[in-house]
């Protein structure tokens, strides 16, 4: 019988199709086999490139793809339905890579909620994060609320995660930190909130599902306007200090990946 703690096992970060290894950004032909349905075949021949890779209790390994030719497909690397797509490793032709695999991968991910004030900070950073060009293995995503999300992203095979979220210290309005905070992996029952967005419950659950990275850092800000979700109105926008602070906050979160990454690339070669 299987149990919780089977899901423990997290997804291998890169698996063989065809002699050829491939991982998260490869490029692959699906190929469906003799057994697939009308779907499938389809879009037999048609480009596409692996966004995740998932393993279920028994074992299975399937690749989340989306296609080249989807006009949706940013809606796929989203992990929304209908954009994204399941293969076994048999039943994709991996195409010529033009550079291996990254040795690290990172999270970014931007957290809050856009109609709270500066509990949009996080949305924020993150938004003008995906609008630049990042190293190779580093994913920037705007999680909002959406806990679960986040939750089946760190399982993804993450060796660091970075959140960016709002963080009321009592410090001036606009004050940038970084943290890392100490985590609790053993885990156990948690439930998140499906209207908010609390960091440390999903990292607890993460946990207990043992899919927390190596390492978790958070990159905060000290908010001017702090809103319960009780107020007769909704506020859209950062106050003029925090807005201020943001590209302080895209500057700190890219020389943390470029530090992050060359830790790593020392350590691989030591």
């Amino acid at each position: 019988m299987e149990s919780w703690g089977d899901l423990s096992k997290p997804a291998p970060r890169s698996v063989t199709a065809a002699g050829v290894e491939i991982g998260r950004g490869s490029r692959v032909v699906l190929r469906p086999g003799d057994g697939a349905d009308v779907f499938d075949r389809a879009i037999s021949g048609q480009m596409a490139v692996v966004e995740s890779i998932h393993q279920d209790l028994e074992g299975k390994i399937q690749l989340a793809v989306t296609l080249d030719d989807d006009p949706g497909r940013d809606l796929g690397e989203k992990r929304q339905p209908g954009h994204r797509f399941f293969f076994s490793p048999d039943e994709v032709e991996p195409l010529a890579q033009s550079e291996p695999l990254p040795t690290t991968r990172i999270l970014v991910a931007g957290i809050g909620n856009i109609f709270m004030a500066d509990d949009g900070f996080g949305v924020e950073v993150a938004r003008r994060l995906g609008e630049r060009t990042q190293p190779p293995g580093v994913d920037v995503a705007d999680f909002g609320i959406r806990g679960m999300d986040l939750v089946y992203a760190l399982g993804e095979g993450y060796d660091v995660a970075v959140f960016v979220d709002a963080v009321p210290r009592g410090a001036e309005p606009g004050t940038l930190f970084l943290i890392e905070p100490e985590l609790d992996r053993q885990g156990g029952p948690v439930g998140l909130d499906a209207h908010g967005m609390d960091p440390v419950k999903v990292l607890a659950l993460a946990a207990s599902l043992g899919a927390v990275p190596d390492r978790v850092l958070l990159v905060g800000c000290e908010p001017k306007i702090k809103m319960t979700g009780e107020e007769d109105e909704l506020v859209g926008e950062l106050s003029a200090p925090v807005l201020a602070a943001v590209d302080g906050a895209v500057e700190m979160v890219e020389s943390l990946l470029g530090e992050l990454l060359e830790d790593n690339e020392r350590e691989m070669t030591t």
